[in-house]
Order: structure tokens, then C-alpha cells, then sequence
């Protein structure tokens, strides 16, 4: 009696293997929704964590905001959008507008360990939500990398980015909030969504 229960619980792990293996692999070939096949960005930038917005996507001819930094560096931000499943994206250019390689200070991945420990980002930025006196600050994954660009040092002379940063919404009646970012003036954006 003893080999026959193992024997069948032996079979029931194996089905279960199967099944387990077949569910992720359909997860891991179709479960992006196509959002893998978007081609990648020509700038020497990187991004990492999981969902990674297209940083064109939703962008209009005028800057939502511009802002200009140390060392020539200008932020131009495009568009700020509520996504579906509760987070704003915000999405941008990072410009040097100087005529000197720019080296990217690290005040703007913010002071906080974790995130500081991911190399060099934009994960200090927040959105100051001043009707519901709140702060949002940039998501992390469950790695603790900031959802964000990151991977860069310098900008060359005339050398630009695209940036994506993700925070968690403000409520749907919020439509201004003010973008921060260290060593940059803040400025007023518009959610849409």
C-alpha cells in the first residue's frame, strides 16, 4: 500500500511539474502583452526593473515642463500619464546643453541606500501633490531598483536621453502636481488620464 500512494504521488508531482512548466512558459513567450517586440532606444542609456514604458509613448510637440539643472544638463518633460493599474508615468528628455561632456551628479538617485546601491538613476525624483499635501516618490521593484532610467554617467556635448520614471497616482481628481527632482527647479505638471 505504501508504494502504490507513492507511486501515484510520485505521477501527481510530475503533472504538477508539467503543468507549472507549460504556465510559465506560455507567461514568458506571450504573457508581455507584444510589448516586446517595441524596438530598442539608440541612446547608451539603460533602463532596468519591470514594466518599462516607451518613453515616446503619449508625448506632444511642447514640453509638459523644462528645467535646467547643473553642468548644462536641461529636463524636458513630454508627457505625465495615469496608467491603468495605479502608477503616473512620467516621461521626458535629459539634454547636456552645455559644450562640455556633463557628468551626472548623484544627488539625483536621491539618498536612499537602496536605491543608491542600483548605480546611478533619477530614482530622488517626487511628485508633490500640494492639495492632498502628499509626496509620491519613485516606485522600486521588488529588487529594490528604482522604476526608472538608469545606467548613465555622462552626456557628451549636445548628447540626449530619453527618461521614464513611475510613481504611484495621486488621486483622480489630482490633475497638477509639482515634479521634483534634486539640484533641478521643481515645476507644475498636468496628469492626464
Amino acid at each position: 500500500m505504501s508504494m502504490r500512494f507513492t507511486g501515484k504521488a510520485r505521477r501527481g508531482m510530475v503533472a504538477l511539474a508539467a503543468v507549472a512548466g507549460l504556465a510559465l512558459g506560455s507567461a514568458a513567450c506571450g504573457g508581455g502583452g507584444g510589448d516586446d517586440k517595441k524596438p530598442e532606444s539608440s541612446s547608451s542609456a539603460s533602463t532596468t526593473g519591470g514594466s518599462q514604458p516607451d518613453p515616446q509613448e503619449g508625448q506632444s510637440d511642447d514640453p509638459l515642463a523644462e528645467v535646467k539643472g547643473p553642468g548644462g544638463l536641461l529636463l524636458q518633460i513630454t508627457s505625465a500619464a495615469r496608467d491603468s493599474g495605479g502608477f503616473v508615468t512620467v516621461n521626458g528628455v535629459l539634454k547636456n546643453d552645455g559644450s562640455e561632456v556633463a557628468v551626472i551628479p548623484l544627488e539625483l538617485s536621491g539618498n536612499e541606500t537602496e536605491i543608491m546601491n542600483n548605480g546611478r538613476s533619477l530614482g530622488g525624483a517626487t511628485l508633490v501633490d500640494s492639495k492632498s499635501k502628499k509626496r509620491y516618490y519613485v516606485l522600486r521593484d521588488t529588487e529594490g531598483r528604482p522604476l526608472t532610467t538608469t545606467g548613465f554617467s555622462t552626456l557628451k556635448a549636445g548628447e540626449t536621453i530619453d527618461v521614464f520614471l513611475q510613481f504611484p497616482s495621486p488621486p483622480a481628481d489630482t490633475a497638477d502636481v509639482s515634479f521634483q527632482l534634486p539640484l533641478f527647479p521643481s515645476a507644475v505638471i498636468k496628469i492626464s488620464g
